[in-house]
């Protein structure tokens, strides 16, 4: 046994032992990614860099770094092995269905047989359980009929304190229509709907439709390193998850930095 770990160790620390090494771990349990728009505000901030944990919704198809090629060329696949899937709220990070080369990170809202349609900016949600477990688990929110059945009015508002709506943003024929309406849809099967924390200003599910399980990759694990487009690192967000930082006063730096870049984006400053 010994002898083993002793040769195990010096492998290890060969050159050819450190890249087997490295590639494990980038393609099965840890791979860095960078936000780089501001579709999660105020949950995740541009300039986040987080590593994802690739193994919380099974064994993803590994591609190589940068180069985005699948270590199994002639495969279509996108999924090795099936495991956990997402769950309502989780913040996933999915291969963008209209490009799987192209990364997304967003918010999961709507999970297979669940029916939801967007008024007003609010998202409605009528939940696959049913009418009765949606008023035992959703008390103290806004459940409202519409078409013989109950909704749950912006029913991850209260737990996940970074979505928001833009104010500035109005329907006046300026912007989709989605943001501000969208019809009732059933989520199929074996699919996901996903929407950004910045409602507002997100390109999701309501453009082009839910996203397929084989299409997800992990779920942010937490952040390793953050700047602002001022190149000041926000060392406060360094080593934080997600869950830690929809807490005060994490996100309220994150409102008072997005405020900020308001103002000086409408020259308000």
């Amino acid at each position: 046994m010994k002898t083993f770990l002793h040769k195990a160790y010096k492998w290890s620390n060969s050159w050819t032992g450190t890249i087997v090494i490295v590639l494990f771990i980038i393609f099965f349990v840890a791979q860095a990614f960078r936000i780089p728009s501001g579709s999660m505000k105020d949950s995740l901030l541009i300039g986040d860099h987080l590593f994802a944990k690739k193994f919380a919704y099974g064994v993803p198809m590994p591609y190589i770094p940068f180069l985005e090629v699948p270590i199994i060329p002639w495969s279509k696949k996108l999924k090795i092995v099936d495991g956990d899937t997402p769950k309502h709220g989780d913040i996933v990070i999915f291969r963008y269905p209209g490009n799987i080369k192209q990364h997304f990170v967003k918010r999961c809202v709507g999970l297979p047989g669940d029916e939801l349609f967007v008024a007003d900016k609010n998202l409605f949600l009528h939940f696959k359980e049913g009418n009765e477990w949606m008023k035992e688990h959703y008390k103290g929110y806004k459940i409202v009929p519409f078409a013989g059945k109950l909704w749950v009015k912006n029913p991850y508002m209260k737990k996940h304190p970074g979505i928001h709506h833009d104010p500035k943003i109005i329907n006046d024929g300026h912007y989709p229509m989605p943001i501000f309406y969208m019809n009732p849809i059933k989520v199929e099967k074996g699919h996901y709907f996903m929407m950004g924390d910045n409602r507002d200003h997100s390109n999701d599910s309501r453009f082009w439709g839910s996203v397929p399980y084989e299409n997800v990759e992990g779920t942010p694990w937490f952040i390793y390193f953050s700047i602002d487009k001022n190149y000041k690192i926000r060392w406060d967000r360094i080593g934080k998850t997600p869950t830690d930082l929809e807490e005060q006063p994490y996100l309220q730096k994150a409102i008072d930095e997005r405020e900020r870049e308001d103002k000086e984006y409408y020259g308000l400053t």
